[in-house]
């Protein structure tokens, strides 16, 4: 499931957070591409005709919000487990609305749950809650969105396998569901079903796309932390061995935002230098080669990287003159490169130099379908 996954830009001249037209490509396989079939496609096509796009998340299927605050969502429920949100399991191959609310805001996906906060700050979850990762407190799958709790100050929401990550907007920072590998980050292997603060730290602030069972998160001051799983060196500790509480990668402070992926991880300092680590399968590290790193090893010497995004074995990053590059697994072509060749480093992705990366809550998959929207 975790091979079935995706990503997002926006490629405007308008500001980060102004709708436009939604364009996918990737793996038709799911109908998360939402062009009403199961078509392949490694270049990007228009999904309809409207202009009005906002955030999107994509798995196997997808959920996105437009600039009026509505939700939608479409694709293949593939645990028949309610992702979708629209009260059943069916697929649908285009976009379909959720309920008649216009106060959502930040939608994100993850293998079977999803979630959106809303622009009164509480948060909504759905889908497949088999480990609690859905935060309500029981096991029970929900097909409709359901409020997490009555809290009104989330800020960030993130998924893993079965488990998920948020932070409010004191820059505390909750993790709740599956805990086989110390993921929540609570200092044990637990399972909760409601959300649990991860020690008593108010300085959090962004939250990396999660990675099937670990995470990343970069503080306010700079510093960047990671736990949980670390069978691929994903954790950039030098080593293989899991962790169940945070732990600062290095000594730097100077770690700007970071995305993982199914086997590694990403990260973008602040000088614009771009850092990849844990597994190279694929070339998915774009180091130029298919071997496993355990540290952070700069990627090229180029100083102009932006906005890093990761999926399995395999990456994509914006720049600040704003082209969008892509390298890793091509399969189905994923890389949005016109073939289905693998790369081992950066490619550009077309000529354009218009592309705008639009953040969901925290930062997008890549996984087998690409979206991007372009005002």
């Amino acid at each position: 499931m975790f091979g079935s996954r995706n990503f997002l830009f926006a490629k405007s001249g308008a500001p980060v957070f102004a709708g436009g037209k939604l364009f996918t490509w990737g793996l038709g396989n799911f109908g998360a591409q939402g062009q009403g079939d199961t078509t392949s496609r490694s270049s990007p096509t228009q999904v309809g005709a409207l202009t009005n796009w906002a955030q999107i998340s994509i798995v196997n299927s997808v959920v996105a919000t437009k600039t009026d605050g509505t939700l939608w969502s479409w694709g293949t429920d593939l645990s028949s487990v309610g992702i979708l949100g629209l009260g059943n399991t069916t697929t649908y191959l285009s976009p379909k609305q959720i309920g008649s609310l216009t106060d959502w805001s930040t939608p994100s996906l993850g293998n079977g749950q999803a979630a959106c906060i809303k622009t009164d700050g509480t948060l909504w979850t759905w889908g497949d809650n088999s480990s609690g990762q859905l935060g309500l407190g029981n096991t029970t799958n929900y097909s409709s969105p359901k409020q997490v709790g009555s809290l009104t100050n989330w800020s960030v929401i993130g998924f893993g396998a079965a488990f998920s990550c948020g932070i409010d907007t004191s820059g505390k920072l909750f993790s709740w569901g599956r805990n086989n590998s110390g993921q929540l980050g609570l200092g044990n292997t637990t399972y909760y079903s409601s959300p649990k603060q991860v020690g008593t730290d108010t300085n959090w602030s962004k939250l990396a796309s999660t990675g099937r069972n670990s995470m990343l998160c970069v503080k306010t001051d700079g510093t960047l932390w990671a736990w949980g799983a670390n069978n691929y060196g994903q954790l950039g500790l030098g080593n293989t061995v899991n962790r169940s509480s945070p732990t600062q990668v290095g000594a730097l402070t100077t770690w700007a935002t970071a995305a993982q992926s199914n086997y590694g991880a990403f990260c973008v300092k602040t000088d614009g230098t771009l850092w990849s680590w844990g597994g190279g399968y694929d070339g998915g590290l774009g180091t130029g080669s298919t071997v496993n790193r355990s540290s952070p090893v700069q990627i090229g010497s180029l100083t102009d990287w932006a906005f890093p995004v990761g999926g399995t074995a395999l990456g994509i990053c914006i720049k600040t003159d704003k082209t969008i590059w892509s390298w890793g697994n091509n399969n189905s072509g994923r890389l949005g490169l016109g073939d289905t060749t693998n790369r081992s480093s950066p490619v550009q992705i077309g000529s354009l130099t218009s592309w705008i990366y639009k953040p969901t809550s925290s930062h997008p998959h890549v996984w087998s379908v690409g979206a991007a929207i372009q005002s």
